[in-house]
């Protein structure tokens, strides 16, 4: 079976995919300082995750993992999404902007996506990850043929054993802290809230896969502690996200240095899906929202439409400003310097 030992890692650490603030540079920077580095590819096209896969390629020879959503593909519900457009019509009024006639699903998933599958097979990336779920059988196969290390988000022991039983070669155990969108399959099944430490425990007795710990994880004692714990390999996201080489924008890095940190909240009015991050102007409007929120990506449509209008006026207040728990621990430093430092944190712990 294919593995992560089989990528000689010197460090035991693997910058989280995060759409929209990952970039090859940085995925290129942590691949170079011994970790693996990441870029994500769920929210974009064939023909542009091609053409990161070659800028980070141009970067670096060592291996970097390649991530996309496996959502089910959105169910279009007209009513509800009218309903979401005029609950959403003051907000872009207040900004001068006409709010969207229709909503479009933005991203296409994994599940269907044939011509990713095709760039995938083409330039055989060392790892390839998989969020929200699990791709079919035939294409599991695909890229193992194409020689891909296969790693899959899980929240639950549940999800971990299907991970298992579909041929998956290692679990992400995201917990409750983690920034950015929940990795359940169904994210209208029942979630447990389990916490990093608590999930990563369980998975390691129990799930037959080797287990990489994700959530809160900010420093090297965190990594540390996720390793003591029995994991392979830590993923932080939140920690990278200051870094130079991200393309998070002024507001966001801001926002993430500043006291504003020290209370994140899980909300789905982003997106459409669960999903943890800062708190802002959207989500205190959607604290108080009644209305149904259409389905993930289409609810994105929305959300995304109404950051640019707001932006746009000066406004950063309405953008996905994705952050775990361990957000007040964030450092401004190169993608570099943060994995030496990170290093030498886990050596003095």
């Amino acid at each position: 079976m294919l593995s992560l030992d089989s990528l000689a890692l010197p460090v035991p650490i693997i910058q989280a995919p995060m759409a929209g603030v990952s970039t090859p540079e940085m995925a290129a920077a942590v691949s170079n300082a011994g970790a693996l580095g990441s870029i994500a590819v769920g929210a974009i096209d064939a023909d542009a995750a091609r053409a990161m896969i070659m800028q980070v390629r141009a970067r670096t020879d060592r291996p970097f993992n390649v991530n996309l959503f496996v959502h089910p593909p959105a169910t279009a519900r007209p009513q509800i999404e009218r309903d979401w457009i005029e609950a959403l019509s003051p907000l872009f009024v207040a900004y001068g902007a006409q709010p969207p006639s229709i909503l479009r699903e933005i991203y296409r998933s994994f599940v269907v996506d044939d011509a990713m599958l095709a760039v995938l097979t083409e330039t055989r990336p060392a790892v390839v990850s998989f969020h929200f779920g699990l791709p079919d059988a035939a294409r599991i196969a695909t890229l193992k043929r194409a020689g891909c290390v296969l790693l899959a988000t899980a929240t639950s022991l549940d999800e971990a054993l299907a991970a298992r039983q579909a041929g998956i070669d290692a679990v992400v155990a995201q917990g409750y802290e983690a920034g950015g969108h929940r990795g359940m399959f169904d994210p209208d099944a029942p979630d447990a809230c389990l916490g990093t430490f608590a999930l990563t425990r369980l998975l390691v007795e129990r799930s037959g896969l080797p287990v990489i710990a994700a959530g809160g994880i900010m420093d090297g004692r965190g990594v540390r502690a996720a390793l003591d714990l029995g994991a392979i390999a830590a993923q932080l996201g939140t920690a990278f996200i200051a870094c130079p080489e991200s393309s998070a924008d002024e507001v966001y890095r801001s926002t993430l240095l500043s006291a504003a940190a020290h209370h994140t909240t899980m909300t789905s009015v982003i997106s459409g899906r669960p999903a943890r991050c800062l708190p802002n102007r959207f989500t205190g409007w959607g604290a108080s929202n009644t209305e149904k929120i259409p389905d993930y990506p289409i609810a994105y449509d929305a959300g995304k439409t109404l950051h640019q209008a707001a932006k746009a006026m000066g406004e950063g207040g309405y953008g996905a400003q994705w952050a775990g728990q361990g957000a007040p621990l964030a450092r401004s430093l190169p993608a570099a310097e943060l994995i030496a430092a990170l290093v030498a944190e886990m050596q003095a712990a």
